[in-house]
């Protein structure tokens, strides 16, 4: 990875961009795919969608979501104690001993995930913690201290964790799912930029927002776009770390490539098309089979308007919604190839209907 490719992941992961709230990570995103688009344009709740060729008729969808999950306050009791709800699917099960960033009007508040000490804890009767005894603790003697912070209900909360590379071969940290698939889509329109390429269609790059609550942002988006064609990329299980039962979830590897998915949202000519330019680039892959849906954007496109010829390639990741979601380095680079061969193959007015 060019350097200059690699301080722009490093600065996207670690930024903060919980659902509802992903103004900021949206503007380092945009600053950074600018160059390579010749327009953008947002909408109302924050999705940014780069285009290159804004006047063209036929349009083509590359897209990712931009959020992460999050807490809320919810509840501070009369001792300064924190309860939260969750923003998205986050895991009360991992939050004990973590340190979180709190934000508030007044800045950023530090705080952690308090837990009782094993030692005045009967161990036998030990339960997973939940969201209703997980709490934070910011320091504060009472209710009052944590108000005059700037703390109140509705404050969100994301965990400190930050990015950090592994072994050489492994990129680790929290919001991997998805800010590392904005920064893969983000790749792909700097290389059709950097090697003039001239595509025949509109390109829209869409980073999009409030995936993590049921796909809201992609609803959005693809109502206002209405394209001809998406590719979405999204994460999906690694399944050979412990506790994973591959006759229910699969036999998918980190490091052996992208997942084609497999599904009535998927439109099988298009991922015909992904799959046939995988192979004439040699460009490693795995396959999976997602049943009714695909809990990704994929659904959003594949369903809206008119319906949209939608297809899905994913990124292996592993301990998926922690704060050390882990995927491999070649896959990442593999995803971008993927892409931007697949994008340099459609045609002007390309129908991907099964009968015409």
């Amino acid at each position: 990875m060019r350097p200059e490719s690699f301080d722009f992941l490093q600065k996207y992961l670690n930024n903060s961009s919980p659902t509802g709230f992903e103004a900021e990570g949206q503007k380092l995103w945009l600053e950074y795919v600018r160059p390579y688009i010749d327009s953008y344009f947002t909408d109302t709740y924050g999705t940014v969608v780069g285009v290159i060729n804004p006047e063209a008729e036929y349009k083509v969808v590359i897209e990712a979501h931009a959020d992460e999950i999050s807490w809320f306050v919810n509840y501070i009791t009369a001792e300064g104690y924190i309860y939260l709800k969750r923003n998205g699917g986050s895991d009360a099960l991992i939050a004990p001993s973590k340190r979180v960033n709190i934000y508030t009007s007044k800045g950023i508040v530090k705080a952690v995930f308090g837990w009782p000490a094993i030692h005045v804890r009967k161990v036998e009767n030990d339960k997973a913690p939940t969201i209703e005894t997980v709490f934070l603790d910011c320091g504060a003697k009472n209710r009052e201290e944590v108000e005059e912070m700037g703390i109140h209900v509705g404050c969100v909360a994301t965990f400190e964790d930050e990015f950090m590379v592994m072994n050489d071969r492994y990129y680790v940290g929290r919001a991997l799912d998805n800010r590392i698939g904005g920064f893969m889509i983000a790749e792909v329109a700097r290389m059709l930029k950097e090697n003039n390429n001239q595509l025949p269609f509109g390109l829209y790059v869409v980073n999009a927002v409030q995936e993590e609550i049921g796909l809201r942002g992609a609803e959005m988006i693809a109502h206002r776009i209405k394209p001809d064609v998406a590719i979405i990329t999204d994460v999906t299980h690694d399944t050979q770390s412990p506790m994973y039962e591959k006759k229910t979830s699969g036999d998918i590897h980190c490091g052996k490539g992208p997942v084609i998915a497999y599904g009535p949202a998927v439109q099988n000519n298009v991922r015909d098309l992904i799959i046939n330019t995988a192979k004439e680039k040699e460009i490693p892959f795995q396959r999976s089979a997602v049943s009714r849906a695909t809990g990704t954007d994929t659904d959003a496109f594949a369903y809206s308007n008119a319906g949209v010829a939608s297809a899905l390639i994913s990124l292996p990741l592993k301990y998926m919604h922690t704060t050390v979601e882990t995927v491999h380095k070649d896959d990442v680079d593999n995803v971008i190839k993927m892409i931007y061969e697949t994008v340099l193959k459609i045609q002007d007015k390309q129908d991907f209907r099964y009968l015409s």
